[in-house]
């Protein structure tokens, strides 16, 4: 028998993230995966970041986690998405080297202390009777992990226990009519682990992903397409990183399908594992299959294909917008009908793969089960879709197992503090029916929510718990003095009337009496290198960034500060453990089943619940007050 203090069972995305927060707050971690070749696999695409995607990546990077500075290491190909847009939407999004990736993440699990590889599968979950040995985590658990039994026989025991699979529970690959059992293309499903969580309480539903065929870059004729280069001077993900050099990156090349590819999916639609009924599981939908955009969009007649390398050193191109679970002969039929693909060979088929995950609203806002203490789960096993929500979750979910096993408080953010906690919100509070994408659309606070100021919101929280060094405390500490005295020396500086031919000519309107350029700077027409010309040296990107942001979004941004304190006391009201919502007839009766389900821990997040009416809310509140009258 082994002991340790946490058990990462899975070393995906979710899980490498997982065992590193435990580990680097001094627990005694062991990461268990299936084949330790394939830690770090990119498995569906080579992309890291995105529309909120990216503001996950950097979120992890500021509370001191993994994925942003690997991402900066590996990668072959870099752009900030929406740059026409305010600064609340712009997002990073690189493609990496997949083996590049694999190897560095591998890497830095070897070389972590308090980090062993365990190669195993784990196939029974040990459980005891008995209250939860760190009263601090909320739940209604009346019994408690100790450990885990790999499919040898071997006995590993630990306090607290995160399992992050992945598609590996129960996972089954569909190419058309055939079948194959895998968690991955040429990987072993874990079907015993998924029996295990039903045995002990665990509810699991059926979910869907896939991905796309790949093709050799060498049998496509890339004149035929439009080459898209790396953005110039993006920054890096890892605020440990100052720059990033973009002129020898990468290229990747956009085609378009077309009639004829619509001809092709159209006519062999019952092939297709999706429309054939062969699946059960409920697909993503902010990542639909070819097929599925032939069907829910049949009034367009094209639609973008992106081809992008999968490293330096091979010649795969992942067909991006392409993921099928046709049979591979019509995967190559309708690939030879794209501009440039007319020839191409595929070198793998795409294809869907189901997979078991349990419903999200099974845990508490630290991801710790409510039935089993000290069982953290996170990643697609909560029914999320995506690398970036994988790894956020996992950076969270062990960061709390390490919290539990030493009997610390966990660490739970809220909606008002980032994505992470929008998106574990929306899990735990209202659950999802099918694969769950998070979008900037779903964060309420988003202007405050940006991917460029992460490290300010939180790498304050994540040095109170211990999850950020010295090195990154410190230039943070730096990074906010440079901003405020870059700030107050445009406040000190000024244009005057005489300046205003000057002004003119540089297209930046004119002034009737002396204006700082600080002010200057909250005009529309007017960026941060303008003002630059009338400094002796202008600041580094990163500060010139926040004070601009600072100066043209000062007035909406103390808005949304005062909307937050406005929510937080409404909604900071605690509801304490063990409330019978079923005796509360006040409460309609759908209201009645929902809380009892979620089990939310303050008003606001019962006000979230979906089916919980704002009468509902007021018939609570009353409730807790009378409550809390009794108890004076």
């Amino acid at each position: 028998m082994f002991e340790y203090d946490v058990i990462v069972i899975g070393a995906g995305h979710a899980g490498i993230e997982a065992a590193l927060a435990s580990a680097r707050l001094g627990c005694k971690t062991a990461i268990v995966s299936i084949n330790v070749d394939n830690i770090g696999h990119m498995p569906c695409n080579c992309s890291i970041g995105g529309p909120a995607k990216g503001h996950v990546v950097r979120e992890i990077d500021a509370l001191g986690g993994q994925m942003g500075l690997t991402t900066d290491l590996a990668l072959t190909h870099i752009r900030m998405l929406n740059t026409g847009k305010g600064p609340a939407v712009q997002a990073l999004r690189a493609q990496c080297d997949k083996k590049l990736y694999q190897q560095m993440m591998k890497s830095v699990l070897e070389t972590t202390p308090n980090l062993d590889i365990v190669q195993a599968m784990i196939e029974k979950l040990i459980v005891e009777e008995g209250n939860s040995s760190n009263s601090l985590f909320s739940g209604v658990a009346q019994s408690q992990i100790v450990g885990v039994k790999t499919q040898t026989g071997i006995e590993i025991r630990a306090s607290a226990v995160v399992i992050a699979t992945g598609t590996f529970l129960r996972g089954l690959i569909h190419i058309g009519e055939t079948q194959i059992q895998a968690g991955r293309a040429g990987e072993f499903a874990s079907m015993s682990l998924s029996d295990e969580l039903r045995r002990i309480g665990l509810p699991t539903v059926r979910l869907k992903t896939g991905t796309t065929p790949r093709i050799d870059k060498n049998t496509v004729d890339l004149s035929k397409t439009i080459a898209q280069e790396s953005e110039p001077d993006v920054p890096p993900f890892s605020f440990m990183h100052d720059r990033i050099d973009v002129e020898n990156l990468l290229p990747s090349w956009l085609t378009y399908t077309n009639l004829e590819t619509k001809r092709v999916i159209e006519s062999n639609l019952k092939r297709s594992a999706m429309y054939g009924g062969r699946i059960s599981g409920v697909g993503p939908r902010y990542c639909p299959s070819i097929e599925d955009k032939i069907v829910r969009f049949a009034d367009k007649d094209s639609h973008q294909v992106f081809l992008e390398q999968e490293g330096w050193h091979t010649n795969e191109l992942y067909v991006q917008g392409m993921s099928t679970s046709m049979p591979e002969e019509v995967q190559i039929e309708f690939l030879h009908t794209i501009s440039g693909l007319e020839e191409c060979h595929m070198i793998r088929p795409g294809y869907a793969v189901e997979y078991d995950s349990v419903p999200a609203n099974e845990l508490t806002h630290a991801l710790m089960t409510k039935k089993i203490a000290g069982l953290f789960l996170a990643g697609q096993i909560n029914g999320t879709s995506g690398y970036e929500e994988a790894a956020g979750q996992g950076l969270m979910a062990g960061a709390n197992a390490a919290l539990y096993s030493q009997k610390r408080t966990p660490f739970v953010l809220g909606r008002r503090d980032g994505y992470i906690g929008v998106m574990i919100d929306d899990l735990v509070t209202k659950g999802t029916d099918e694969p769950y994408r998070l979008l900037t659309s779903r964060a309420e606070y988003r202007l405050i929510l940006r991917q460029d100021n992460a490290d300010i919101r939180l790498s304050p929280l994540g040095k109170e718990i211990g999850l950020v060094g010295e090195d990154r405390w410190s230039r943070l500490q730096s990074k906010v003095v440079d901003i405020e005295a870059e700030k107050n020396r445009l406040l000190s500086m000024y244009v005057n009337p005489s300046d205003n031919g000057l002004l003119q000519i540089r297209g930046l309107g004119t002034v009737s009496q002396k204006m700082s350029l600080f002010d200057m700077l909250r005009r529309s027409e007017v960026a941060y290198p303008d003002v630059a010309e009338f400094l002796d040296a202008p600041a580094e990107r990163d500060v010139a960034q926040q004070v601009e942001i600072s100066a043209k979004y000062e007035g909406y941004i103390e808005r949304q500060i005062e909307q937050i304190e406005a929510a937080d006391r409404r909604g900071d009201t605690p509801i304490p453990e063990g409330i019978d919502y079923m005796s509360l007839k006040a409460l309609s009766t759908e209201s009645r089943q929902k809380l009892t389900r979620v089990l939310p821990v303050n008003l606001g997040q019962a006000s979230r619940v979906p089916g919980v009416t704002p009468a509902d809310i007021m018939a609570l509140s009353v409730y807790l007050e009378h409550m809390r009258r009794r108890q004076v």
